[in-house]
């Protein structure tokens, strides 16, 4: 169970995957991740979210996602997600990857 915050409890009630992804990455990644529209990453050789999509198809990190992210940089905790939670993190890198034309 995760930890509560009052944006995934709201993203969580309102059954938005993309906004449960965003509660994810904030809770899981955004310690060095940047995760949504910060200029860059608080960590150096962490990739900000935004440029996931430009770097590797989605559909890879979904799969790496489900066996256990071990090593993403040298700092990067292993991670292993829930099937519903890497759904949502990849909606959430979807609608990312949507907006990213616009931001050029």
């Amino acid at each position: 169970m995760l930890a509560s915050s009052p944006f995934l409890q709201a993203a969580e009630e309102d059954k938005d995957p993309a906004a449960l992804g965003r509660a994810l990455a904030e809770r899981h990644c955004a310690r060095c991740h940047a995760v949504a529209d910060e200029p860059a990453s608080p960590h150096k050789d962490a990739p900000p979210f935004r440029t996931f999509s430009s770097r590797w198809p989605l559909e890879n990190l979904e799969e790496a996602l489900a066996e256990g992210i071990v090593t993403g940089h040298p700092d990067m905790p292993a991670f292993v997600f829930e099937p519903e939670e890497i759904d949502a993190l990849i909606e959430y890198l979807q609608t990312l990857a949507l907006e990213a034309p616009q931001r050029q």
